[in-house]
């Protein structure tokens, strides 16, 4: 079955568009399509569509090969597709299982930023077990009211939540955080990741004996606590890194680690590429309001 995503041989599609209300159209940035098919062994063509696409692996593994670059993309990863299209496929190996929402609007490239993608190159993230939570959401939503503006406050409500998690504000995969968890949040985002905690500190600001505030952070928030204030880190690191005169020194002191080479190590390590190359591939904010210009689809 064909997709707004893929050319061919995709299965079990759940996709829909959205025809924005005059408050979403207000906003600058909305998703214009959304959904998840399963993709069998083979190379699955995608779709030229000019638009910014966000991409997950649910479940299994697949290679996105883009522009002659090649990215493997294993459960709960995921990729920003540039709006500048060119020739892209999925090279899946055994099974996998995709979720994608694609944005439209003259802010798009702005949140494309805000989510710390590159905006001319796939860059592989990981994931949080709540943005794979709402990202699934955004795309049933969207198949269920496919071509109208029914469901338009609803998805705006899930993008901006998507954007929020990027920034120190984790999707509860309970009904919300408990206030033990909260205030440990709360203080990593108050020193904006500069201040490197222990486990034994972190359940100290939680009140909770060390084990236990393991395994409810791990509940709540779907990732350990060393590794979401890492991938914290570095996500700071990455707005850091996009500001004018920059440098890899700064930023890794920043976000509490002054040594150079163990700041580019652990960056590469989450984001797949040095602090150098990441920086040679930063939009300036005029580039960037350019491209919001031409980007006023309905």
């Amino acid at each position: 079955m064909d997709s707004y995503l893929f050319s061919g041989g995709a299965q079990d599609v759940l996709e829909g568009t959205q025809k924005p209300g005059a408050l979403t159209r207000a906003s600058g940035a909305w998703v214009r399509a959304a959904g998840g098919a399963t993709l069998g062994k083979g190379l699955h063509p995608l779709n030229t569509h000019g638009r910014w696409v966000w991409l997950a692996i649910e479940e299994g593994e697949a290679e996105l090969r883009w522009r002659g670059q090649r990215l493997r993309l294993a459960a709960d990863e995921t990729c920003v597709l540039p709006s500048a299209g060119g020739e892209a496929t999925m090279l899946v190996e055994s099974h996998a299982r995709c979720l994608w929402f694609a944005l439209a609007g003259e802010h798009a490239a702005m949140v494309v930023r805000r989510m710390g993608a590159l905006l001319d190159m796939p860059l592989r993230q990981r994931a949080t077990l709540g943005q794979m939570v709402l990202a699934k959401q955004l795309a049933q939503v969207t198949a269920r009211h496919s071509g109208t503006a029914a469901a338009t406050d609803q998805q705006q409500h899930l993008l901006y939540g998507m954007l929020a998690s990027h920034w120190g504000q984790p999707v509860a995969l309970v009904c919300s955080l408990s206030r033990e968890i909260t205030r440990v949040i709360d203080a990593l985002r108050a020193s904006d990741y500069r201040d490197n905690l222990t486990l034994p500190q972190m359940a100290e600001i939680a009140r909770l004996p060390v084990e236990t505030f393991r395994k409810r952070f791990v509940a709540e928030v779907g990732l350990p606590p060393l590794r979401y204030v890492q991938r914290c880190k570095m996500e700071r690191a990455k707005a850091l890194l996009r500001e004018p005169g920059a440098t890899i020194a700064q930023a890794g002191a920043k976000v509490g680690v002054a040594d150079p080479y163990r700041f580019s190590k652990l960056f590469k390590t989450w984001v797949g590429i040095s602090p150098t190359e990441f920086m040679r591939h930063v939009v300036p904010d005029a580039a960037l309001r350019e491209m919001g210009k031409a980007d006023d689809e309905a």
